[in-house]
């Protein structure tokens, strides 16, 4: 089945992610960074593709540049400037955060506060409001450090949202976004 879909699909759409403001960090890393590398790990293996689209949000440029920014994040960029990102770091941090916890025996609802609270906390740092922002914007790096030659555009919605029924399922009106083609 994979094989097949490898030779036909043309174009592939990631607007998958987590998109609580506030979530797990080791959460958010592993849907908004890295399921964001899965899907460019994969559209490299389609032989036909012409285009990733890759659907992020318009606040990984920060709260105040949302409609004026429209240029790539290169990685390791952050928004203050005065550090800079890297998301092995990051993980690794991730992954020894849980370790100490588990160690001490947390309960589930410790272990959820502060991972939480590590990943609001390492957003700001950079420059970030949220996790979320953070971790969208740390998947945007990871597909302009390796996409290689591969067609990418980066569509930044300020919001995505539809209705549920009426006038009809899926309906949206006004679209306001950033387009930035790599």
């Amino acid at each position: 089945m994979k094989d097949e879909m490898c030779r036909e699909i043309d174009i592939i759409v990631n607007s998958a992610a987590t998109t609580r403001f506030d979530e797990r960090y080791d959460t958010a890393i592993r849907i908004n960074a890295l399921g964001t590398l899965n899907v460019l790990k994969f559209s490299k293996q389609c032989s036909k593709l012409k285009m990733l689209l890759h659907v992020s949000i318009a606040y990984v440029c920060g709260e105040k540049e949302v409609l004026i920014l429209e240029k790539p994040l290169h990685y390791g960029e952050t928004l203050n400037g005065g550090s800079q990102l890297d998301i092995e770091v990051e993980q690794k941090l991730v992954e020894e955060t849980l370790k100490d916890l588990k160690a001490r025996n947390a309960t589930e609802k410790k272990v959820t506060l502060a991972v939480r609270v590590l990943g609001n906390e390492r957003a700001k740092i950079h420059g970030w409001p949220n996790t979320y922002s953070f971790t969208k914007a740390m998947g945007e790096m990871l597909l302009g450090h390796l996409k290689e030659d591969l067609q990418l555009i980066i569509l930044r919605p300020t919001i995505i949202s539809s209705t549920y029924k009426e006038p009809f399922p899926g309906w949206t009106e006004g679209l306001r976004f950033q387009l930035i083609w790599l």
